[in-house]
Order: C-alpha cells, then sequence, then structure tokens
C-alpha cells in the first residue's frame, strides 16, 4: 500500500459535474483529491480486503439473528421498544438488503481493523462507482498510469444488478431523501439512473413530502402510495418521527429493510467482539459502563450509538483530537479500542469497503489529517497496481 503523489487534470471540476459529481467541494475545500492516490497489491485486496468484509458480512447477519429474538439486546441497541417488533419482523419476512460498507483501518501490512459498519445510508456510493472509475481510465489512457492497472471497484454493475434481482419484474419504486443536502440528492440520482438501467421506474420524493393517506399508508405529494421505496435516511431518526406509529401500517418495502436498524448501530462493535473475541478484522469493544472495558487502558475511542462523519466521537487519553460536537449521543455510548489510521505523509486513510447484496463489490478511500474521519474528509481515488 503506498500513497501515490500525481498531478491533477486540468479539467477535473468540469468532468465531475458534467457526470453530476457537483458537491466535488464541502464548506469551499476540496472534497474530491486526486493530487494523490493509494495504490495496493491485488494480493493485498484478494487477501486482505474482500475476505474481511465478506466474513464481517456474514458475522453480522449471524448478530442480527440473535438479536432479533433478545428484548434485552434490543434494548441495549435503543431500538425504540414500541418498534421491536417491527424491526424484527422484516428479519424475518427476509426483506433483502441492497449494500452496506464497512470502515476499515488498514496499512497494507496487518490485517484490516473495523471501524464502523455503515449499513444503512452509506453516502460515497456514487463517487466510489463512477469518478474514481472515470479517473482510472483517463489517467490509464493517458499514460499516467500503466495499461495493466485497476480497481476493487464492480459497484455500478453490482447494484444494477442488485437492483434487477430485487426488482424481477420491473416495477414502480419511490426514491427518497433531503432534497436540499445537494450530496444526498445526487447520491439519490444515481442511484435512480441505475434503477432505469435494470427496468425500474424511480420516482424522487423528497423526505419531508411524504404524507398519510386516510388507509394509513405513505403518499407523495401527488398522492401516488409508496409500496416499494429506496430511503436515504437513517432508521435510528425515522423510528422516532412523528409518523413512526404508522410505519407497520404503511407496509412499504424499504430501502434499506427496517432490519438494517440493528447493523447501522456502533453497538454491534462490541456484540461482535464479545462473540467473535480476538477475531482479526476485530477491535476490542465494550458498551460503555461496562466494568470490562478497564481492559482498553487509558486510550481508547468513545462513540456514540449513533453518530455520522466522525460526530461526537472522542479520543481519550491521546493528546488534543478536537471532538466534532454535533448533538449525538443521548441514546449511549460504546468505547473501542485505539487504533489510528495509518498515517502516510502526514495523512490518514480510512479505507471503506462495499457489500452489494452479500458480496464485496469496491472500495473507496477517505482521508483526514486527523486520526477521526470527519465531515471534511477527502475522496481520494486508488488503483490496484499489476
Amino acid at each position: 500500500m503506498r500513497r501515490l503523489k500525481l498531478t491533477p487534470r486540468p479539467d477535473w471540476q468540469a468532468k465531475a459535474e458534467a457526470v453530476g459529481f457537483v458537491y466535488h467541494h464541502t464548506d469551499g475545500q476540496a472534497y474530491w483529491d486526486e493530487s494523490v492516490a493509494y495504490a495496493f497489491t491485488l494480493k493485498q485486496v484478494e487477501d486482505d480486503l474482500e475476505p474481511a468484509a465478506a466474513e464481517l458480512h456474514d458475522l453480522c447477519l449471524d448478530l442480527v439473528d440473535e438479536v432479533v429474538g433478545s428484548q434485552e439486546l434490543m434494548e441495549k441497541l435503543a431500538i425504540p421498544a414500541e418498534h421491536r417488533d417491527f424491526v424484527a419482523g422484516a428479519w424475518r419476512a427476509k426483506q433483502p438488503s441492497l449494500y452496506g460498507r464497512f470502515d476499515f483501518g488498514y496499512d497494507g501490512l496487518s490485517k484490516p481493523k473495523l471501524y464502523e459498519y455503515n449499513a444503512d445510508t452509506p453516502t460515497s456510493v456514487f463517487e466510489a462507482a463512477t469518478f474514481q472509475w472515470l479517473w482510472l481510465e483517463e489517467l490509464i489512457a493517458n499514460g499516467t498510469l500503466p495499461a495493466n492497472a485497476d480497481q476493487f471497484n464492480s459497484l455500478f454493475e453490482a447494484l444494477r444488478e442488485r437492483f434487477k434481482t430485487l426488482f424481477p419484474t420491473g416495477g414502480f419504486v419511490h426514491f427518497a431523501s433531503d432534497a436540499e443536502s445537494v450530496e444526498d440528492r445526487q447520491t439519490v440520482r444515481f442511484l435512480e439512473d441505475l434503477a432505469i438501467q435494470a427496468g425500474l421506474d424511480p420516482k424522487f420524493v423528497a423526505m419531508n413530502a411524504i404524507g398519510l393517506n386516510e388507509e394509513g399508508q405513505f403518499v407523495d405529494r401527488e398522492g401516488f402510495v409508496l409500496q416499494a421505496a429506496f430511503k436515504l435516511y437513517p432508521w435510528e431518526h425515522m423510528l422516532r418521527e412523528p409518523y413512526a406509529a404508522h410505519l407497520v401500517s404503511a407496509d412499504v418495502r424499504w430501502l434499506e429493510p427496517p432490519w438494517k436498524a440493528i447493523l447501522s448501530n456502533k453497538g454491534i462493535l462490541p456484540l461482535l467482539w464479545e462473540r467473535h473475541k480476538g477475531h482479526p478484522n476485530l477491535l476490542e469493544a465494550y458498551f460503555e459502563g461496562d466494568a470490562a472495558a478497564s481492559a482498553l487502558g487509558s486510550t481508547f475511542v468513545r462513540k456514540p450509538l449513533f453518530s455520522r462523519e466522525g460526530a461526537n466521537v472522542e479520543v481519550v487519553g491521546a493528546g488534543d483530537e478536537a471532538v466534532l460536537d454535533q448533538g449525538y449521543g443521548e441514546e449511549g455510548a460504546i468505547v473501542q479500542a485505539y487504533h489510528p489510521p495509518p498515517e502516510f505523509d502526514g495523512k490518514r486513510p480510512v479505507v471503506g469497503a462495499w457489500i452489494v447484496g452479500a458480496e464485496p463489490a469496491g472500495m473507496g478511500i477517505r482521508e483526514d489529517d486527523s486520526v477521526v474521519t470527519k465531515n471534511l474528509a477527502r475522496f481520494v481515488p486508488h488503483v490496484i497496481e499489476g
């Protein structure tokens, strides 16, 4: 694993915008950064990253099967009591999943270590599936990268085929997100395009525009009933919204399904550790307040059960790492062994390994200046060296 320094294409911004990747800057700072790239060997991908994602996916599914049968575990994960049957019922009905992303600390030498599983609303899928692939193709064509360069990246094709598998006869599917968030809306547009290619008829609806009809069904502004819907909106919020009482009666086929409320919760980290202690891809973790957490020593990481992009993640005992406070943590927290991302030229990459259906399908890298990957972390492309 190497960090390459490259010359950005002079017209990369125009090319990004031409394919809909218009959020290439965040708050005036570059989000996409092609002045660098990470190079991997095929062995590192095939022997380390792919197997880690595949095995952890299986362990996570086993954990869901256990959690849905335990009120105690549901409570530990802060699943609201009134919706536990709804979550469990979705699992028992075998409602299928579209995707997820495991975030790893990986240096190319030791085994990848799981920081968290973005199992419900994992953004960055658009830039991972499209723009970094287009970057690779152009750099091969202009001779910057060798002709045999490759990527761990079948995301585009895998997602399109997954839509075909989930909806073999086609049909009408709603796609929902915050319409005001450019990143969310463009990510959903990308998925809508894939759905069209898979033979579906997508229709966008803003999350705050979804209403309720007299029959207790969710409807869009035109009155069309939501029967199947992809939503880029987290289950931990949905289960706490005023409309949550109607989730059962509305009978929507959701992507991601309700049982992903279990896996998108950082409480799975101590549960996985408890069941698979010493697993090479897991970090030691405990629920906050567990006496056993003393084994972590004086330096560890505290993470709220629900948190996004490093918000309210605290590195305890390791200097002056700033905490990005966005109000997360009311439902509880876990503590995890301190295992900082590797350092390359003073930067810290985290490898996101994608699962589509049940198969590893690619990766994307976020790079930060600090050991906690936050909202302004840059997306950096990768290449597999021949």
